[in-house]
């Protein structure tokens, strides 16, 4: 439906990407199984009690409808108090959280004082834990309750994009040095080599990324003749993975994300792919209906909000427009518009009984597009205001002065001054963790200075956040200079050299976002994410020392077709030893497969430096979780080469603030009883 524009490209090669090798729907499938089977092993009508982080997660996996289907007469929120339940067989469905075990301990002993006879399932996502049975053995109650693991793992966020949601996995690992979500993530790895075969090459940065690799390639314990040959030998699909340690690139997720899709996330808030948004934008107007605008102040107040599912599924713009810098969206929008002007008026020129079912064979899709053009519209309008206040700006300003390191102590100055205009406590600790990393810390006696006035303004709670971030081994807020025999010193973070020698700023950048844009720094307008450069270096290394798509455009200028380069196979991190020995943790390189086993190194170079003969993925993880300016920069990276496509997997989508609310506990919004998914 397309017309002849000058953005073409960039739609057809969105499209593209979004047509990956592997069926990620198939994850979805195993998780959506695995519930109804547990389900199904409960006789009769149930009670099914949920933990309420894993409310959003499940609803990506499974439908109301389809446990009601299977027996769940009712569904509550799983929290301390009384459980009224009209059935005799309740389902706990919970992670294993010691809070959550000992309310589940007290309901259980208070139905037995009150002469209620219930049976109790208790399905313990992904997997079973001694430390539950421990706690149940203790409150008396073990021999009541039937434990059945629940094995939930990726989850499809879009059809390129899968996810644990596990949202505290960040704070668990580097704050509370917890290493589960370690051993979680190599399960569900596992389950994609169960799929598709074992990864050819493991590369990645990072201590906890090594410790994943490592659990990945260890030999396989168990002895059942039922294990997947899958397992046994290469993936036909699958070049490499990835593995990105969130602690090797905390500049990236300080950051202010400057995508459309990462803007809402930022300032509007996307929870399991969803957004709130106020119920005008998600309903069409009625047909004489007054017209209505949400821009009032009175208006904003009182009207009612709805979660909507952010999915190219249904939205049939989300694509083009998701990865887009947003300064770039309003000429996307407009386009949209004149292009479905002029469809419309295509039923004016429809004279035969042929053209005018032709016309009512693409109206469905017309005023599907018409609707989500409204939408994201209608989102825009509600976003161009907050990024038009003075502490959005000025906070951008300081984060591209520190980025480049000009006058650093003039832009801690303006931090301070940001503070004493009430902006939030997230901007101000982001954008000081982010003067820490960049310069190498913050002078003494301002950082002292600094901590002392967020905890008058925001309140003395936030003090064992200020403490984490300042210890090891998160060390975001570090004085500069340290003293000579500080375990700091060996830590610091090197962004200096890596701005150079990973490219991180683009000074050619042009004054106005084209539709092809020249860099995976448009994400940030400017800036590149040390992340996605470090993939560039395994599996694009001629694009990080110069932009692969300027040669496409010039070519396109000139008249010619544009031809994309071919691939280069995986060699590890060949080429790029110096600057990784530069970063912080431990380097991976391993090779799997070939005759010498799973964990042989010795495996055949030639198999792995043939030319690439047919398409292939790279599945890249994300340990400690990703943000969605990572994801379009990797889906601009697989738009610049011919053979490769991306398949990006995480624990779960971050930004700054969510990841400072992660750390410092903040509690969840209050949820009525009665649960739904």
């Amino acid at each position: 439906m397309a017309t002849s524009t000058s953005d073409e490209p960039t739609v057809q090669a969105s499209s593209e990407v979004d047509e990956p090798l592997l069926d990620v729907n198939l994850l979805k499938e195993i998780g959506q199984k695995a519930l109804v089977d547990a389900l199904n092993s409960v006789n009769g009508a149930k009670t099914l009690v949920l933990d309420a982080s894993l409310a959003g997660p499940l609803g990506l996996v499974i439908e109301v409808a389809l446990l009601k289907h299977h027996g769940v007469d009712k569904m509550f929120w799983l929290e301390a108090g009384p459980l009224s339940s009209t059935t005799t067989n309740i389902v706990y469905l919970c992670r294993p959280r010691i809070k959550y075990v000992k309310i589940i301990a007290e309901q259980i002993k208070t139905h037995a004082r009150e002469g209620q006879k219930h049976t109790y399932t208790l399905l313990l996502v992904p997997r079973e834990s001694t430390l539950v049975s421990r706690i149940l053995e203790e409150e008396g109650v073990l021999g009541d309750v039937h434990i059945v693991p629940y094995g939930l793992q990726f989850i499809p966020i879009a059809p390129d994009v899968v996810s644990l949601e596990h949202d505290t996995a960040f704070k668990e690992i580097w704050v509370d040095g917890d290493e589960t979500v370690v051993y979680d993530s190599a399960q569900a790895l596992l389950t994609l080599e169960k799929l598709y075969g074992l990864f050819p090459r493991i590369v990645g940065k990072g201590d906890q990324a090594a410790r994943l690799a490592t659990l990945l390639t260890r030999p396989l314990t168990t002895t059942d003749s039922s294990t997947p040959d899958t397992l046994q030998s290469e993936s036909d699909k699958i070049d490499s993975l990835i593995i990105i340690d969130r602690r090797v690139d905390m500049v990236t997720p300080l950051l202010t994300q400057l995508t459309y899709e990462g803007l809402v996330d930022e300032l509007i808030g996307i929870k399991n792919s969803h957004v709130e948004l106020p119920i005008s934008l998600l309903t069409p107007p009625q047909p004489g209906a007054a017209p209505t605008t949400t821009t009032g102040t009175s208006l904003k107040k009182v009207e009612a909000k709805k979660k909507h599912h952010l999915t190219t599924a249904t939205d049939p713009l989300l694509s083009e427009l998701r990865d887009l810098n947003f300064s770039s969206v309003g000429k996307r929008l407009n386009k949209v518009a004149r292009r479905l002007e002029e469809d419309y008026k295509g039923r004016h020129q429809a004279k035969t009984v042929a053209q005018l079912k032709d016309f009512v064979g693409k109206l469905g899709g017309l005023q599907s597009e018409h609707q989500a053009l409204r939408l994201h519209t209608g989102l825009s309008e509600l976003l161009v205001p907050l990024t038009r206040t003075e502490i959005f700006n000025k906070t951008l300003e300081i984060q591209q002065n520190l980025l480049a390191s000009y006058e650093v102590n003039s832009q801690v100055a303006a931090i301070e001054d940001l503070l004493a205009q009430g902006a939030d406590m997230q901007t101000v600790l982001r954008l000081l963790c982010l003067a820490s990393l960049t310069a190498g810390g913050v002078k003494s006696k301002a950082l002292e200075n600094l901590k002392r006035e967020i905890l008058q303004a925001y309140g003395y709670n936030f003090l064992p956040l200020l403490l984490s971030l300042s210890s090891s081994p998160l060390n975001l807020l570090i004085p500069n200079p340290l003293a000579a025999n500080s375990p700091l010193n060996s830590s610091k973070y090197p962004f200096a050299g890596l701005r150079k020698s990973l490219r991180l700023l683009i000074d050619d950048t042009p004054e106005a976002l084209d539709e092809v844009e020249n860099d995976i720094s448009f994400v940030y307008s400017g800036y590149a994410p040390i992340s996605v450069r470090l993939v560039q270096c395994v599996a694009q290394k001629g694009g990080v020392l110069s932009n692969p798509a300027e040669k496409e455009k010039s070519e396109g200028s000139k008249g010619q077709t544009p031809v994309k380069v071919q691939a280069h196979p995986i060699a590890g991190w060949r080429g790029f030893e110096d600057i990784l020995a530069t970063i912080p943790g431990e380097t991976v390189d391993i090779v799997q497969g070939g005759k010498g086993g799973p964990n042989s190194v010795t495996a055949s170079m030639t198999s792995l430096l043939r030319p690439l003969q047919k398409p292939t993925t790279t599945v890249v993880f994300f340990l400690g979780g990703c943000t969605y300016t990572e994801i379009a920069a990797l889906r601009w990276v697989g738009r610049q080469n011919r053979g490769r496509r991306f398949l990006v997997a995480t624990t779960g989508i971050v930004n700054g603030n969510n990841l400072f609310e992660s750390i410092a506990g903040s509690p969840r919004s209050s949820s009525s009883k009665d649960a739904s998914i």
